[in-house]
C-alpha cells in the first residue's frame, strides 16, 4: 500500500482528494493535516510515502513546508495547488527547487464534469512518486554557502513506464549544488571511448521526468564562457517550456532561450526547442525547427534532435541522457555512438526514472554513466575548461 499524508487546509479539497484516492486499492490515506505545522509533526508517527500538500496554507505554507520536510524527514511531494498553473512557473519552479519532486495545478471551477480525468491523472501522480528515490536537503546556514545532501530512498512501489509524467516536472531533491554526497564510485564505460583529438563543437542533452532539476544541475556548472552551444530536450507539458527557460535563464551563468529556425548555435547559449516542435539542424549546421509528427510519442523527441546532430556533428558532439520515462533518446545516443561522438547516461543512483538511460546503456550506447554532479565536471575536462 502507498501511504498518503494530505497537508491541505480547504476541508472541501480534503474530502475530494480522500475520496478520489479510496477508489484506488493500492494507496491509503493515513493521515490528513490542515497547515503545514501540523503535517510536519505528523510525519514521523504516520511515515508516509508520499506527501500532498497546499501551497498557500496558515502558519507554514507549501514552500516553507517542503524545505522542512526535505531536510528533516525526505519523502517525496506533490504540490497540489490554484498557483501552480502555467502562468505561475515562478512558484512552480521555486516549490522543485525546494525539494518537491510534482506539481498537480487544483483544476478551476467546478470540478464535476472533469471528475474522473483528475481523479485518475491525480491516483497516477502518486502511484509514480511513489517509486521515487529522494534526497535529504539540509537547509544551509546563514552565513554559509555550503549545502550538505545524504542519500535516502524511499520505494514502496516502483514508477510505472506506462504511466504518463503529467507536466513533465517530476524532479527529485538534488536541487541545488554539485556538493551532493552520491557515490563516487568510478565512471563505468560501457563502449570505446571516442578519439580524444576530435574537436568538441556541441553538447546535447535529453531529459524527461526528473529532468529539470537534473539539466539545473548541469547547466548552473557551465561558464558564461562556455565554448560551444548546448541543445536541450526536455519532455514538459505544454505552457511549462518558457517557466522552464526563465528558471534556468535566471539561475545559469549561460544565456537560455528557445531556438529560431535558421539560427546557428553560438557558443555560451543553451538552446530549447519551441513548444510542439522538434528541432533538428540543417546541413548547414542551422536550427530547423519541425512540425513532422511526434516520434515514438514525443514531440520534441530527443532521438530526432540526437539523430540530427550525429549526422551534422558526428564525432565532435557530446550527448548526455539523463533521468526520464521509456526510451525516448536511446536510439538517438546508440547515433552519436556510432559516429564516434562522447555519449554519457545518468546513473541509476541518482535518476528519478531510470528508463530513458537505462534503455542507451541497453543498446551499449553509453560511452559513461555518471552520478548527476559528476557530469558536468567531465564535459567541463573534455573542453578543457577549469570548473567555477
Amino acid at each position: 500500500m502507498i501511504r498518503v499524508l494530505l497537508v491541505e487546509d480547504s476541508p472541501v479539497a480534503t474530502t475530494i482528494f480522500k475520496r478520489m484516492l479510496s477508489t484506488s486499492p493500492d494507496i491509503i490515506v493515513v493521515g490528513c493535516a490542515r497547515t503545514g505545522t501540523e503535517g510536519l509533526a505528523m510525519i514521523p508517527h504516520l511515515q508516509p510515502h508520499v506527501i500532498c500538500t497546499d501551497l498557500h496554507m496558515p502558519q507554514m505554507d507549501g514552500l516553507e513546508f517542503t524545505q522542512e520536510v526535505m531536510a528533516k524527514f525526505p519523502r517525496p511531494i506533490l504540490v497540489i495547488s490554484s498557483s501552480v498553473q502555467p502562468e505561475n512557473t515562478h512558484n512552480v519552479f521555486k516549490l522543485l527547487q525546494a525539494g518537491a519532486v510534482e506539481v498537480f495545478p487544483k483544476p478551476r471551477g467546478a470540478i464535476g464534469e472533469n471528475y474522473e480525468t483528475i481523479r485518475t491523472e491525480l491516483i497516477s501522480k502518486i502511484r509514480i512518486l511513489s517509486g521515487v528515490a529522494v534526497f535529504t536537503r539540509r537547509r544551509k546556514p546563514a552565513a554559509s554557502e555550503s549545502t550538505t545532501v545524504t542519500t535516502t530512498t524511499t520505494k514502496p512501489g516502483s514508477a510505472r513506464s506506462g504511466v504518463t509524467p503529467g507536466i513533465g516536472l517530476s524532479t527529485r531533491s538534488t536541487v541545488s549544488h554539485p556538493t551532493t554526497t552520491v557515490s563516487k564510485t568510478p565512471a563505468v564505460l560501457f563502449s570505446t571511448p571516442p578519439n580524444s583529438t576530435t574537436p568538441l563543437k556541441i553538447v546535447t542533452i535529453g531529459a524527461s521526468t526528473g529532468g529539470p532539476q537534473a539539466l539545473y544541475t548541469i547547466l548552473t556548472s557551465l561558464p558564461a564562457s562556455f565554448p560551444v552551444g548546448v541543445v536541450c530536450i526536455q519532455h514538459i507539458s505544454e505552457g511549462f517550456l518558457q517557466g522552464l527557460v526563465d528558471w534556468l535563464n535566471s539561475e545559469c551563468a549561460m544565456t537560455v532561450k528557445i531556438a529560431k529556425a535558421g539560427e546557428l548555435p553560438e557558443p555560451g547559449t543553451i538552446y530549447f526547442p519551441p513548444e510542439r516542435h522538434h528541432l533538428e539542424l540543417t546541413s548547414q549546421g542551422r536550427f530547423n525547427c519541425s512540425s513532422a509528427p511526434p516520434f515514438s510519442g514525443h514531440r520534441p523527441s530527443v532521438t530526432v534532435t540526437f539523430n540530427s546532430i550525429a549526422k551534422i556533428y558526428g564525432a565532435s558532439a557530446i550527448a548526455i541522457l539523463l533521468t526520464g520515462m521509456g526510451r525516448d533518446g536511446a536510439d538517438g545516443m546508440q547515433a552519436i555512438n556510432k559516429a564516434g561522438g562522447i555519449t554519457i547516461a545518468q546513473d541509476e543512483k541518482t535518476s528519478v526514472v531510470f528508463g530513458m538511460p537505462k534503455e542507451a546503456i541497453a543498446l551499449n550506447a553509453a560511452s559513461f554513466v555518471l552520478p548527476i554532479n559528476e557530469i558536468a565536471p567531465m564535459i567541463l575536462n573534455k573542453f578543457g575548461v577549469l570548473n567555477r
